[in-house]
């Protein structure tokens, strides 16, 4: 099968977010001693302007920096590239066209992932009001014949208060129960599944904290990296 690939990791969108995906990476690393883990280079960047406000038009777009980013770990040994934050995939094209290695997208891999359920077909979305501003999950899950449930203005507003809650350190039981407050409503909106298309929402809610699945996109990202990299699974093309 050959050497690992180095991966690259576009991180500090959030940081908590970045050291929860470096965690599951670990934890899906059939490791016996150090040297069979995986090398990671991290650009933990938390100075990279806001996508959310970006892709509402009301702040700079980010695409300079993370493109910055991108050609910083190729030039740095990185074979592939992933990046921990779902709503920066509104900015895949600008990564794509800076690196000439391959971008591993959290989008596609999550939806790809849910495709492997055959009994979901209404997906509830826990997504940051950019993400869902750029329909990054509502385009995808459109193309694989999948129904995107999704909050209304109310609970997104309610939603984005949460995240940068967490993005400010809090994680308490509060924090948590209104989280899955959320999700419960999409619930009963018709979702059969939950995904935590946000990567700060795996931070507070779990698989097993709903009574419906929850597919924690950080979790499909890691075990796609692991696979990647171990050459477990042919490598997507780099695209500009």
């Amino acid at each position: 099968m050959g050497r690992d690939l180095t991966v690259g990791v576009m991180g500090g969108l959030g940081p908590e977010a970045t050291v929860d995906f470096m965690a599951k990476v670990i934890a899906l690393t059939d490791a016996a001693r150090d040297q069979d883990h995986l090398h990671l280079i991290v650009d933990c960047n938390p100075k990279v302007p806001n996508r959310n406000l970006a892709i509402a038009g009301s702040g700079p777009s980010p695409a300079p920096e993370l493109a910055a980013m991108a050609r910083r770990l190729e030039q740095a040994g990185a074979e592939l590239l992933v990046m921990p934050c779902n709503t920066a995939h509104a900015f895949v094209g600008e990564i794509r066209a800076a690196a000439a290695v391959p971008f591993v997208s959290i989008i596609e891999e999550t939806v790809a992932e849910l495709r492997r359920l055959p009994e979901a077909r209404r997906i509830g979305l826990l997504t940051a009001g950019g993400c869902r501003q750029a329909r990054l999950y509502e385009g995808a899950l459109g193309a694989a014949d999948l129904q995107p449930v999704t909050l209304d203005d109310a609970q997104q507003g309610r939603f984005m208060e949460l995240l940068y809650t967490i993005k400010a350190g809090r994680r308490d039981a509060a924090v948590a129960d209104a989280m899955r407050a959320l999700a419960v409503e999409l619930i009963a909106g018709g979702a059969e599944v939950i995904v935590a298309g946000c990567t700060e929402v795996p931070l507070v809610l779990r698989d097993g904290d709903l009574p419906r699945p929850l597919i924690d996109s950080t979790a499909v990202l890691a075990a796609a990296t692991v696979a990647y990299a171990k050459r477990r699974r042919p490598l997507p093309p780099p695209r500009g």
